[in-house]
């Protein structure tokens, strides 16, 4: 089966699965065409937003997540797990820290 998958940049892209490939097999060949980190992918699936396919889900087939020929998927990705309790998209190297750069 063939299926859309979009990145909330509105990045759109296809991928062909076998029709009783599972949720882990779509989220490797996401990760091997795409070269993301499959193990962070969550994916979710247009018809039903309640239901997104998580880790938890993996080997469930995809047609049991009502995933079909020609269905569009949503693709989020789980948050880093770092072990910190702040996260951030940047942070700014200790060299160029103000308080450091002024003494």
């Amino acid at each position: 089966m063939k299926v859309a998958v979009e990145i909330l940049t509105g990045t759109l892209f296809y991928i062909q699965v076998e029709n009783n490939a599972s949720v882990a097999d779509l989220k490797r060949e996401i990760g091997a065409q795409q070269k993301l980190p499959c193990d962070r992918l969550i994916l979710l699936l247009s018809s039903d937003h309640s239901c997104p396919m998580t880790q938890d889900h993996d080997e469930v087939p995809l047609a049991d997540c009502g995933v079909k020929d020609g269905s569009h998927i949503y693709l989020f990705f789980k948050p880093l797990d770092d072990g910190s309790t702040q996260h951030s998209v940047f942070t700014i190297p200790e060299w160029l820290n103000p308080n450091t750069l002024l003494g």
